[in-house]
């Protein structure tokens, strides 16, 4: 029984002495510093969208989005109008309704012969569907974009 009056002792004293301690110095805030990255709204398919002074790039899918898998098709450009494949992109397709859910994460686009940027987007189900794209330049993020489809 002595050695139970002892803890009690012991853990209010413990106890005292960390409420003092907090409210001395205020409550702890644990933010959350990894911000979301801003994307700006893409003009309308194969519309020019400008990266900046020395990019600009246009984009549609091979056929328009239905169940199953379509492709997106990005053509980039430099300040001339010129055909360029010197930038990575990068893609996400998910449902915004559904954060989450249905996402498949960065996926780097390829390069096919005719220098189109390409990407497999998978749709899983109907509803709204939303792209973000992402392009870097010696692999800095120089321009992030999005636009969002109905399935």
């Amino acid at each position: 029984m002595e050695s139970r009056k002892i803890f009690v002792v012991l853990l209010a004293a413990v106890l005292t002495a960390a409420t003092a301690g907090a409210a001395a110095t205020g409550p702890t805030i644990v933010q959350d510093q990894a911000q979301e990255p801003v994307y700006e709204e893409l003009a309308g398919y194969g519309k020019k969208c400008v990266i900046d002074q020395d990019y600009s790039f246009t984009y549609d899918f091979d056929q328009r989005p239905k169940m199953g898998t379509a492709i997106l098709i990005v053509k980039l450009f430099d300040k001339n109008g010129e055909r360029r494949t010197d930038l990575e992109i990068i893609g996400n397709s998910g449902m915004p309704s559904m954060s989450g859910a249905h996402d498949w994460g960065d996926v780097p686009f390829k390069l096919n012969k005719k220098g189109n940027y390409l990407l497999p987007v998978s749709v899983v189900m109907a509803g709204g569907w939303e792209v973000k794209l992402a392009f870097l330049k010696d692999k800095k993020v120089i321009y992030r974009g999005k636009f969002v489809f109905n399935v």
